[in-house]
C-alpha cells in the first residue's frame, strides 16, 4: 500500500503533500525565494559598469599552469567588488587602474565560473566606452580620460 491518500475526497491531501515536497527541489526554492537575484552582484542585469581597482593574475586550475589575466573591479551601481577576466592576447595592456569598464557574465554553469579560472564569473567587454575586441585588433585607439 502507498502512503498517498486515495479515495473520494483525497484531492486536498494530495495537493498539500505536493506543496510540501516541492521544497526538496533546489530549483523551485531558488525561483520562489528569488535567490539568484539576491546573490547576484549585477542584481539581475546582463551587464554593468565598473571601475578598475587593480590588475591581478590568477593561477589556472589543474592540469593547466597558466597565469590568467584578470582585474578587480568595483561596480558603480552598488559598490560591490568582483573579479573580471580579460579575454584576448595583450588585453592587460589596454586596461589601466581607474578605467571605466563594462563587465558581463562569462556564461558558466548555473551562473558560476567557467573554464579553468577559479572564482571568476565576469569578463570585461568594454574599456572607456570602446570595445576591448576593437582595441586588441587595432581598429581603435584607447580613449584619453
Amino acid at each position: 500500500m502507498s502512503n498517498k491518500a486515495s479515495g473520494i475526497n483525497a484531492g486536498k491531501q494530495l495537493k498539500k503533500r505536493r506543496l510540501k515536497f516541492q521544497w526538496a527541489d533546489k530549483n523551485y526554492v531558488r525561483r520562489v525565494l528569488d535567490l539568484k537575484r539576491k546573490a547576484d552582484p549585477l542584481e539581475g542585469a546582463s551587464q554593468a559598469r565598473a571601475i578598475v581597482l587593480e590588475k591581478i593574475q590568477l593561477e589556472a586550475k589543474q592540469p593547466n599552469s597558466a597565469m590568467r589575466k584578470c582585474v578587480r573591479v568595483q561596480l558603480i551601481k552598488n559598490g560591490k567588488q568582483v573579479s573580471a577576466f580579460l579575454p584576448g592576447d595583450g588585453a592587460t595592456k589596454m586596461v589601466d587602474e581607474h578605467d571605466e569598464v563594462i563587465v558581463e557574465c562569462i556564461g558558466g554553469k548555473m551562473g558560476r565560473a567557467k573554464g579553468d579560472v577559479p572564482g571568476v564569473r565576469w569578463c570585461v567587454i568594454k574599456v572607456n566606452d570602446q570595445s576591448l575586441e576593437a582595441l586588441l585588433s587595432g581598429k581603435v585607439e584607447k580613449a584619453r580620460k
